[in-house]
This record gives structure tokens, sequence and C-alpha cells, in this order.
């Protein structure tokens, strides 16, 4: 019998080839939090509208299943959206932590979007069922996904 080949490991990365990894994944942090304030601002569009469809008071079929169309599809984008940014943000900078580069954003954007201006506008406001529902699932995806982050054994999250 003869025995395997040993395995020889490869020798550590130089220091420039550890500078670009780091400025990769400083470049997938930033853009995963622009990414996570973009997908906010696009969902309190979408929130904003389709609510201001349901509240016409629809007169016909159409109308309502319009208004219900809307509300299921910024649900699914809430869901959707926030599950690739959280992904992409662990995928780029490498950390288990890295689901909270996108949420910090969105986060912070849903509570500016409920606060009223001087003025007297608000964009999110109690009255915004669809909002509501669109601030309640994309922070439930942004917890499960951080959950599941933080649980996964280590080797599966270095592969």
């Amino acid at each position: 019998m003869t025995a395997p080949p040993e395995e020889q490991t490869a020798p550590p990365p130089g220091r420039s080839a550890r500078l670009l990894d780091v400025l990769l994944r400083v470049a997938g942090g930033v853009v995963a939090l622009s990414a996570g304030a973009l997908v906010a601002v696009l969902e309190l569009i979408l929130a904003v509208a389709a609510w201001e469809q349901v509240k016409a008071r629809p007169s016909t079929s159409g109308e309502v299943l319009v208004g219900v169309a809307s509300g299921v599809a910024g649900l699914v984008l809430v869901v959707g959206a926030t599950v690739a940014l959280s992904w992409f943000a662990h995928a780029a900078v490498g950390t288990r932590w890295a689901a909270l580069l996108p949420a910090l954003p969105w986060f912070v954007l849903m509570a500016v979007a409920a606060v009223r201006t001087r003025e007297g506008d608000l964009l999110l406001g109690g009255d915004n069922l669809l909002g509501l529902g669109l601030i309640l699932a994309g922070a439930v995806t942004f917890a499960v996904m951080l959950f599941r982050q933080l649980l996964a054994p280590v080797a599966a999250v270095r592969g």
C-alpha cells in the first residue's frame, strides 16, 4: 500500500493580497450600507403610493384588486430585498455581523419616515396599514437573517 501524498499548505498571502482583501471587504460594506438605504427609500415610496391607491375608496373590483396586489407585491419586495441584502453583506464583508450593515440605514429611514416634520408632513402614519406591514416584514426578516448568521456553524460561515 502506498501512502497518500502529503497535502501542501499554500503560503500565506502577501501584504498586497491582504490589503486588497480588506479594501474589497470595506467596499462591500459600503455597498451594503448604500443598498440598505436605497431599498428603504424604494419601499417607502411603494408603501405610500400603494396606500394612497387603497385609501382612494376604489369603486370597482379591478381597483380593489390592484390595491391588494400592490400590497402583496410590496411585502414580497421587502422580504426578498431584505434576504438578498443580508446575504450580500455577509458574502461581501465575511463576518457574522455583516447583516447589520444594510439593516442600520433601513431602520433609521423607517424611523425618520414615521416622525412628523415641523410643517406637519408625515410619510408613514399609523393609518398606513401597508407601511406598518412593510416595516414589520422587514424588521422580522432582518432579525431572522441576523439570527441565522449568528448561529451558523463556523465552517459554514467561512465557506
